[in-house]
């Protein structure tokens, strides 16, 4: 299939060479890591500034504009003729985790990136700009904050987040001092949402579902909230040859059998028009030898859905029987909420329109929810967000095996030339 903006075709043969170069980027950029051996890129780190300066290179190649903003989030301009024209902002994040993959959040930056280039090259301008932005932080990696670049952008800079300490001590004020920027400025990294027409965020799936369903890519309806939990169960300690079965106040019993609930729980909204995923992912047990009977455990649940009333009220149901359960069992609970993100439905004339090119170079109108959290978050507070799913092998992500396929990559810079061509 051919694409056609403005007197420009996107033939096959071209879709894949610059599939070729966008994957090419992609391995350059993984050189940017902090740890020898493994993909770690972190915020407002040397490894940071020089994929900035990267991503800066290759758009004056092609005589983008660029710019760094206050925040650290690296930008690339196609300019329209209309200098005061508005702007469709396309992006994704450029920090990983640590020992993570190539893709996750690069991609996204770097697709929309050699297709500005590709169009600059050709002297091509529109009615509005092309903006993509490279967000500093969506992990969160390094000071325990996720979303920080986007975050500043859509205004939602926390104060309170300048005193947040990386693993060195080094605080989140004291990282941008060197890094070049101020603090105390962060709030003239603000756009103006009335001049932003759309964002699309453009992001491997890292999950299995495209695989399964054999198709490139997938418009996305939402992202779904989430909800964290620390929670302590505290009985007593014993010896494990000497202490009767019923007088045992033993939490990890407890703990046990709540964590199969939980699994089991959630797994019978798997079919609902708004399933939930629930996990514990963490449980230690003290003092943690054979033969005591555990005096304390501590778990963790997380709990999401695209439907926040679904999510809660899941939520409350198990908190409901954990409490009774170890009431019954002479135990001490207690319950710690570590995070609370409300889900976020995208714009539905936005992937509305997005479906509709996906399902013509596909055949497929899939439609996806994203159960992690991106930068598009931050941004449907403020301006109209929509996202794109690419296929991944295994679904594996925040992983060294992470791997996309450089023919999905080519479909995929299709459908956002596509999409730029319909606003």
């Amino acid at each position: 299939m051919t694409a056609k903006i403005m007197d420009v075709d996107l033939s096959i043969d071209t879709s894949k060479q610059l599939a070729k170069q966008v994957m090419d980027y992609c391995e350059q950029l993984a050189e940017f890591t902090q740890t020898i051996g493994i993909m770690d890129r972190r915020y407002l780190t040397p490894e940071h500034r020089e994929t900035n300066d990267q991503l800066t290179r290759w758009a004056a190649e092609s005589g983008l504009e660029h710019w760094q903003d206050l925040a650290g989030n690296q930008w690339v301009r196609l300019t329209s003729a209309n200098e005061n024209a508005k702007r469709i902002i396309l992006g994704s994040h450029t920090d990983t985790v640590p020992n993570g993959g190539k893709y996750d959040g690069i991609l996204g930056v770097v697709a929309p990136l050699v297709l500005l280039k590709w169009l600059a090259e050709l002297g091509k301008q529109f009615e509005f700009h092309i903006d993509v932005v490279g967000f500093g932080d969506e992990e969160g990696t390094r000071f325990g904050a996720t979303l920080l670049g986007s975050s500043a952008i859509a205004g939602k800079w926390q104060s309170r987040w300048r005193e947040l300490k990386d693993e060195d001590g080094i605080t989140l004020a004291q990282a941008m001092y060197d890094f070049g920027l101020d603090v105390s400025k962060i709030s003239e990294t603000q756009i103006d949402s009335s001049k932003v027409l759309a964002y699309l965020e453009a992001h491997i799936e890292q999950g299995p579902i495209l695989e399964e369903k054999g198709l490139p890519i997938s418009a996305v309806q939402g992202i779904s909230g989430a909800r964290r939990f620390e929670i302590t169960i505290e009985g007593h300690a014993g010896h494990a040859g000497t202490v009767p079965m019923i007088l045992r106040a033993d939490p990890l019993v407890v703990a046990s059998q709540w964590v199969t609930d939980v699994s089991r729980m959630a797994a019978q909204t798997s079919e609902s028009t708004h399933p939930v995923v629930a996990t514990v992912g963490k449980l230690e047990v003290s003092p943690g030898a054979v033969n005591v009977i555990p005096g304390g455990v501590s778990l963790t649940l997380d709990i999401r859905s695209i439907s926040n009333d679904a999510r809660d009220s899941l939520t409350e149901t198990l908190f409901g029987m954990l409490e009774e359960s170890a009431s019954e069992n002479g135990l001490v609970l207690k319950v710690f909420q570590t995070h609370d993100a409300s889900s976020v439905v995208c714009d539905a004339g936005l992937t509305d329109r997005l479906k509709s090119i996906v399902d013509d170079l596909t055949g497929d109108p899939t439609v996806l929810v994203s159960g992690a959290g991106h930068d598009a978050m931050a941004m449907a507070d403020i301006v109209p967000t929509t996202m794109m799913f690419v296929r991944c092998e295994g679904g594996i992500s925040h992983h060294p095996d992470e791997s996309i396929q450089q023919d999905d990559v080519s479909v995929a810079l299709t459908a956002l030339y596509q999409f730029i061509n319909s606003q």
